[in-house]
């Protein structure tokens, strides 16, 4: 039982190292590559350590790096002593990337709003595969974590947006143009994007509502046609006072066109609501047995 726990923790560590390195590369090409040369600032401390760079020429990941001191003492509470370790790892990882490493790399020099579109790609992914890890690239990442801690029902995406808008403003007076702001912006709008896409998005479905008097009929017709079983659950209408059934269905993108069209098909009156889930947990979605099972022996 030890061994296999030592061996469970190896893997943890040489994975988490795996994504920090794979992060870090995506978050400095995101920073240096792209938005460097094109005169923004994409946001979080990253941003404000850019715009340092920009006026005084201080290294923008050991600016970055002594940036996160005040958020590292202000959120400790909050985020926990093993989540701040694994930061720690990752920011020094982003620190070597962005001071010594990428500063011997070509450069961007076309289209600044290229610039901003792949400099919000890259570094959303970078910043997702850290997440994903339990781990962050520091900065405003503190704080976007700490909300999310006391507000988990928030995006992730969404809290990054709102203090990213902050310091993207910044730009307008440092870089001279209101175009600093507009690129900014757009690179920001990009990252939270492809966070919630990464986090997300692999495990995103539809969830559909039927309100039918041929539930049976249909839930075996959605069976037959897509393999994914449904729930029915008993309803009486408020105004008609009728009996009626209601299936739930949660079912891939792909697949939510067919079932709405099975339930027209069997019952030209049934009501169909078709709603976006961000995530679907169980038997033909993500599957967390596995993992909850490492939790335990972890």
């Amino acid at each position: 039982m030890e061994n296999m726990h030592k061996k469970i923790k190896g893997k943890e560590l040489l994975l988490d190292i795996l994504f920090d390195i794979a992060g870090s590369i995506l978050y400095a090409i995101g920073i240096y590559t792209f938005a460097k040369t094109a005169d923004f600032a994409p946001g979080g401390l990253s941003g404000l350590a850019l715009i340092m760079n920009h006026l005084w020429g201080l290294p923008i990941g050991i600016t970055n790096l002594a940036l996160n001191i005040p958020l590292v003492i202000l959120s400790f509470k909050l985020v926990g002593k093993r989540f701040l370790i694994k930061t720690a790892r990752t920011m020094i990882f982003c620190t070597l990337f962005l001071d010594v490493i990428f500063p011997n790399t070509p450069l961007y020099t076309g289209s600044p709003f290229m610039a901003a579109l792949y400099s919000g790609v890259c570094i959303g992914a970078g910043m997702a595969l850290f997440y994903m890890r339990g781990s962050s690239s520091g900065g405003t990442d503190f704080l976007t974590v700490s909300i999310k801690t006391l507000r988990p029902h928030l995006s992730l995406g969404a809290v990054t947006m709102a203090i990213d808008l902050l310091i993207i403003l910044l730009g307008w007076p440092v870089f001279g143009n209101v175009d600093a702001v507009l690129y900014g912006l757009a690179s920001a709008f990009v990252t939270s994007v492809v966070i919630d896409k990464i986090m997300y998005g692999m495990g995103a479905g539809k969830l559909i509502f039927i309100i039918t008097t041929k539930a049976h009929e249909v839930s075996a017709r959605i069976d037959e046609i897509s393999g994914r079983g449904s729930t029915i659950v008993k309803a009486i209408g408020s105004y008609t006072k009728e009996e009626k059934q209601i299936i739930l269905c949660a079912c891939s993108q792909s697949q939510a066109y067919s079932v709405r069209s099975v339930a027209h098909e069997i019952d030209e009156d049934a009501f169909v609501m078709v709603m976006e889930t961000s995530e679907v947990f169980g038997e033909g979605f993500i599957d967390t047995r596995n993992k909850e099972k490492e939790g335990e022996i972890s």
